[in-house]
């Protein structure tokens, strides 16, 4: 059998939210912590210490409350702000060590080490992880292999490793390491895929490895398809180096208590269309489609569940956020009825271009939109200097009371000068 020369790492931040909460709180370190969803609902990310206790992922935080006051668990809110500028930095020290890069999710990102001699693959990824550790203070875990899917498996496995490091690259014992992870824990099994493969037999990623492929084709699809081959070392899932721009932008969010008035509806739109609106310009993107949501609670009584939305197309393309605010809040109080309780409400940004894809026109004359442009660089620069909202429209509020429940928010900002750490001579 043939294998590939391809030689890819994964890196992956362990409990990413939880060491970022760590970073900043060390007096947390080594006890169980946990980072709940919006509004405090469920377990996102867990400590090992946590994971020991039996708290699961994804779990109502209702449900493990009581496992959480009886062994002191340190309970977090999301700080998403917190965790997006640390992945940025995670990812910009991993650029160092390869030229080609695919970041695959906020805590992850596939590199090419095809570079590296065989013999080097091991200390390499050891030094990748302490130089990331070192900057950045965010521990990792790397699995070097063959395939995307085999470094995937690796680094299941170096989680468990105290080295943090596997390299299946050189490793005689790749089969061996493949029967000890289930089915449900391979990359691109899914639920439904774990049932029907369980049910004929194939309870390991080795077991997946070893079927014939006829078999797979007949009973899957191409996906496990695919996957099969890349457990048997042939690349079917090629690197992704350039980063496709999102074609549209979507920011919602459930309120932390219901909501029923115009103003209230109207200050949380305007607050998610300036988050989607710095999005977008800063992949240098603009907007041609707007749609605004809004919806009651879908398990109170059905008499009294209401959901609607608005689209707007806009005459010209635009990333402006005065204009768009002007333009949801048209489209908000479109749909708006009285009388109800909201629970969510939410803006879509769609059929999103790069900014240079368009040409000017008489219309961008008469609406000065190099003043705009100006403006709006001000105030990109003034929030990302001196934290989101220290700039915002009057329309956004300033009490936010419909603002989703954060009771145990760290409020850590990387961008203000109290949250450094402070050294103290001896």
């Amino acid at each position: 059998m043939l294998y590939s020369k391809n030689k890819i790492a994964l890196v992956d931040c362990n409990s990413f939210y939880v060491s970022c909460e760590r970073l900043f709180n060390p007096s947390i370190i080594k006890k169980p912590v946990v980072v709940l969803s919006s509004n405090d609902g469920c377990v996102i990310s867990r400590s090992t210490e946590a994971k020991a206790l039996g708290i699961k992922m994804g779990e109502p935080y209702f449900k493990v409350e009581r496992i959480v006051k009886e062994n002191d668990v340190k309970i977090f809110s999301t700080n998403f702000a917190l965790y997006g500028d640390m992945s940025r930095r995670v990812m910009k020290t991993l650029k160092q060590f390869s030229p080609q890069m695919e970041i695959y999710s906020i805590d992850e990102a596939f590199l090419d080490l095809t570079s590296v001699k065989n013999e080097n693959l091991l200390e390499h990824g050891r030094e990748i992880r302490k130089t990331i550790l070192k900057w950045t203070g965010i521990p990792t875990s790397i699995g070097i292999a063959t395939t995307k899917t085999l470094s995937k498996a690796a680094n299941y496995i170096a989680k468990k490793e105290k080295s943090g490091v596997i390299d299946l690259v050189n490793s005689k014992q790749i089969d061996k390491l493949l029967s000890e992870i289930k089915i449900n824990d391979v990359w691109g099994v899914g639920r439904q895929l774990t049932k029907f493969y369980i049910r004929n037999g194939i309870n390991t990623a080795y077991d997946l490895k070893k079927i014939h492929n006829g078999w797979i084709k007949k009973n899957t699809n191409v996906f496990g398809s695919r996957t099969a081959m890349e457990l048997r070392g042939f690349p079917c899932i090629s690197l992704e180096p350039h980063e496709e721009k999102r074609k549209s932008c979507c920011v919602s969010r459930s309120f932390g208590r219901k909501v029923t008035k115009l103003e209230e509806l109207s200050e949380a739109i305007t607050a998610h269309c300036l988050n989607a609106a710095e999005k977008i310009r800063l992949d240098k993107q603009t907007v041609k489609k707007i749609t605004v949501f809004i919806r009651t609670s879908p398990f109170q009584n059905k008499k009294k569940y209401y959901a609607n939305s608005k689209n707007i197309d806009l005459a010209i393309r635009t990333n402006d956020s005065i204009e768009l605010v002007k333009q949801a809040l048209i489209a908000l109080r479109i749909i708006y009825k009285k009388e109800y309780k909201y629970q969510k409400a939410g803006i879509i940004f769609s059929d999103l271009k790069d900014i240079n894809s368009y040409d000017k026109n008489l219309f961008s004359i008469i609406r000065n939109e190099k003043k705009r442009e100006k403006l709006m660089k001000a105030i990109d620069y003034t929030n990302a200097k001196y934290g989101r909202h220290s700039l915002s429209i009057a329309h956004a509020g300033l009490k936010k009371a419909w603002i989703s429940k954060r009771q145990h928010y760290s409020k850590i900002d990387t961008s203000c000068f109290k949250f450094l750490p402070t050294v103290r001579a001896i």
